[in-house]
């Protein structure tokens, strides 16, 4: 099967799975093209997809620079405070705030608003970046000084090798949290999306109600 075949056959999974969902909703399909040539996330490109992602900074500009002007672009990996300024103004969404010092860093650098997703360690798991689901609201709150953070809603990423039992109840984790930020009413942290779910476990995301979902391996292998 082809780069592009697999594209479509993944699009249309995520249209049948968001539309049998309860309740009903919409889900964005990102292509996470890192360590892909640019011919190949053109193929993806050209099977439909308008969302691609990127973990590193460089990769990210070069297949911007390289690509169509009508993709929306994705930071999903953590952001070094000396990367903000090379990186910040190329993007569309950040997916991996959970340092005060890179919320103050973008806030300096970027000539508008971005969109943010704060990084939460739903699962404990000490490998795993994120902020503990405890201190989530704590955060998002102390980022009213930085108005060019807007939280458009929360991250994870699971550990490897979970159950579906245990994919359910961490996703479904995030999204609870997800609402008592929503509750809170910030206006810096409307918080609607949740960006979770990986080639393994996307179909999972999408039936806890991801927003977003970043899938790499499943368009290329």
């Amino acid at each position: 099967m082809t780069i592009k075949s697999r594209a479509k056959q993944l699009i249309e999974t995520v249209h049948t799975l968001t539309a049998s969902a309860c309740p009903p909703h919409e889900t964005t399909l990102i292509c996470v093209s890192k360590y892909h040539s640019v011919e190949e996330a053109k193929e993806v490109y050209q099977a439909g997809v308008r969302h691609f992602a990127e973990n590193y900074v460089q990769g990210l500009l070069e297949k911007k620079e390289a690509m169509a002007d009508d993709i929306v672009w994705h930071l999903i990996g953590p952001l070094q405070s000396r990367k903000v300024k090379d990186i910040i103004n190329h993007i569309d969404y950040f997916h991996a705030l959970d340092r005060l010092k890179i919320a103050k860093e973008i806030n300096k650098r970027a000539d508008q608003p971005i969109a943010c997703f704060v990084e939460v360690n739903v699962s404990g798991e000490e490998s795993k970046h994120g902020i503990k689901e405890e201190e989530v609201i704590d955060f998002i709150k102390s980022l009213t000084d930085y108005p060019k953070v807007k939280v458009v809603g929360l991250m994870t990423m699971l550990p490897q090798g979970v159950d579906v039992s245990e994919q359910h109840r961490l996703f479904g984790q995030l999204r609870k949290c997800r609402d008592q930020v929503a509750e809170e009413h910030l206006p810096w942290a409307p918080c609607t999306h949740l960006s979770m779910g990986m080639s393994g476990d996307y179909q999972i995301a999408i039936e806890e109600g991801a927003s977003f979902v970043r899938v790499g391996s499943a368009f290329f292998q």
